[in-house]
């Protein structure tokens, strides 16, 4: 049989077992680890490459900023002192930090084919008391939203909002004991929406960050009234301010009456002058003496 016979069967055979060539892959791709702590990401490739496989490590974080961990064979400068390449092909962290969640692509290069696997990497960090937001006084009807954020827990964490003490689902409408309620509330994000707030609303909250990284973490209970609107004090104030309209005006009129204010004064139309100069011949008296003449219209 030919060489090109054989390559044709070759390739018959990769198609008919679903084998092909120029391969890259990961043992684990996705890796979870607690800080401080190390680990390994591995990637492995096909023979296809050949021996000089050109080996590269890509990071990608949560932001989408993108960096190389191992470019041309060397650990660059930000991982220098706690990543090395084993075996030509592998990462190994000495410890991880949270700045290290994020994608690494793996990518191999040889005999003109290129190709890569991915390996997710989450670092595990512990939730830590969120900061929550809650406003003390707010009136009914109008819109209301209380915050909650943990800036550290890794897998970024997820939160619950209670109520005197009571958990609040996060779809109340599906609950019997909550059907009353209008409040949505966003797990993802922490925040907690009232539109609009009700007196019934009034009560004491707080948030939990919750993670699988470790115990959940909880902010302290903050109270927020719910006032209605107090329609009387708004038209006593509106009382209050006509009548200092009122006053302001009879004390300009009585001022003005008794002459405390000064009076403008009138002001007299400029004289506009006009010289007209000499006859350009001057003329003469009746005793034929010439004398210059000029005169002015005013």
């Amino acid at each position: 049989m030919s060489v090109s016979g054989l390559v044709s069967v070759a390739l018959f055979l990769l198609a008919a077992t679903g084998v092909s060539g120029f391969t890259v892959t990961t043992s684990q791709a996705n890796v979870q680890v607690k800080e401080n702590d190390g680990t390994d990401l591995t990637c492995s490739y096909s023979a296809d490459f050949g021996s000089n496989a050109r080996v590269e490590w890509k990071f990608r974080d949560l932001k989408g900023s993108q960096m190389y961990v191992i470019f041309d064979g060397k650990t660059t400068t930000p991982y220098a002192d706690r990543v090395t390449m084993y075996n030509g092909h592998n990462l190994r962290f000495s410890k991880v930090t949270r700045k290290d969640n994020g994608a690494y692509d793996c990518e191999v290069s040889g005999n003109g084919q290129f190709g890569e696997a991915k390996v997710k990497l989450t670092v595990l960090v512990p939730p830590s008391p969120p900061v929550c937001r809650v406003p003390t006084s707010v009136t009914t009807g109008s819109t209301v939203i209380l915050s909650c954020h943990d800036g550290d827990g890794s897998p970024p964490p997820t939160y619950n909002w209670y109520k005197d003490g009571t958990l609040l689902p996060s779809e109340p409408n599906k609950i019997q004991a909550f059907k009353n309620y209008t409040y949505k509330l966003n797990p993802a994000t922490g925040e907690l929406a009232f539109a609009p707030v009700r007196k019934m609303d009034s009560g004491k909250y707080y948030c939990e960050s919750v993670n699988p990284a470790g115990p959940p973490k909880s902010c302290q209970a903050i109270t927020m009234e719910v006032r209605d609107v107090n329609t009387g004090g708004i038209v006593a104030g509106v009382i209050v301010a006509l009548l200092l309209v009122a006053l302001l005006g009879l004390g300009i009129w009585y001022a003005n009456k008794k002459g405390y204010l000064p009076k403008k004064t009138e002001s007299k139309p400029k004289t506009n002058v006009v010289y007209q100069p000499p006859s350009l011949y001057g003329g003469e008296d009746e005793d034929g003496d010439f004398k210059q003449k000029s005169s002015f219209v005013v």
